[in-house]
């Protein structure tokens, strides 16, 4: 039987810019246990903006933490059960609006939540959709990142980029040099929108350090994903030894 349920939420209007890095630079951001997958031999890294709606954190919904915006720079990671691989994800940096939610993500799964003053605009026609997200933090210009994309909603092609990207169904993160912690999340295969044009302006280097700065600042990312998204589980951490 699964670990137990601790949330359930919206996550909707999800923007992946996605960007080739040296894997010698994400090797020391490895949980235990776990190595970086690859796509086509390539290793990736995503700065990621999307909305929780209609969270509920162990069946409860918590006036103020409901709907709210999360900005995060994630990387793609693989852990073998002993039987098979698990794929999943790992994070540098997660950025939200609320202060419990990244004091109880931190506690729980040892995450790198941070809080900032946030924002979002979402703009729907019959020509296109306008999906953007700022962030402010520590009262310093605001960061942003924006797509414009088709209405017209597809879905994700076979062993293409996009299925990599979307499809990993855990997370990991270090609890120390010999532990791992594990979750993992539910969701159905997400359908998405063809983007047409994108933009990230945003301090990599005070943001993410100088390891990334040179793959990410300036650069055109290598793909460019918006995903409409659907209701997710993510089930309690469990922790992992070796």
């Amino acid at each position: 039987m699964g670990a137990g349920v601790f949330l359930r939420a919206d996550w909707e209007y999800l923007v992946m810019l996605n960007y080739e890095v040296d894997p010698e630079v994400l090797k020391k951001y490895l949980p235990p246990f776990t190595e970086i997958d690859f796509f086509q031999d390539k290793s990736l890294v995503s700065v990621v903006g999307f909305m929780f709606n209609n969270t509920k954190v162990m069946g409860i919904k918590w006036p103020g933490h409901i709907n709210f915006e999360e900005v995060n720079l994630r990387f793609y990671i693989k852990y073998f059960d002993g039987k098979k691989w698990r794929r999943g994800v790992a994070f540098i940096s997660e950025i939200v609006p609320r202060t419990m939610i990244s004091r109880l993500a931190n506690m729980l799964y040892n995450e790198h939540y941070s809080t900032a003053k946030m924002s979002h605009n979402i703009e729907v026609s019959e020509s296109k959709l306008k999906v953007g997200y700022q962030w402010k933090v520590n009262n310093q210009g605001w960061n942003t990142m924006e797509v414009i994309a088709s209405p017209l909603l597809m879905d994700i092609k076979k062993k293409s980029e996009e299925e990599f990207i979307f499809e990993h169904y855990y997370g990991y993160n270090e609890l120390n040099k010999t532990t791992t912690i594990e979750y993992s999340l539910e969701h159905p295969v997400w359908k998405v929108w063809p983007v047409l044009e994108s933009s990230l302006q945003c301090d990599i280097e005070k943001l993410y350090g100088n390891d990334f700065t040179p793959f990410i600042k300036d650069k055109l990312p290598r793909s460019v994903f918006l995903a409409k998204g659907s209701q997710v589980i993510v089930r309690k951490p469990v922790k992992l030894f070796q």
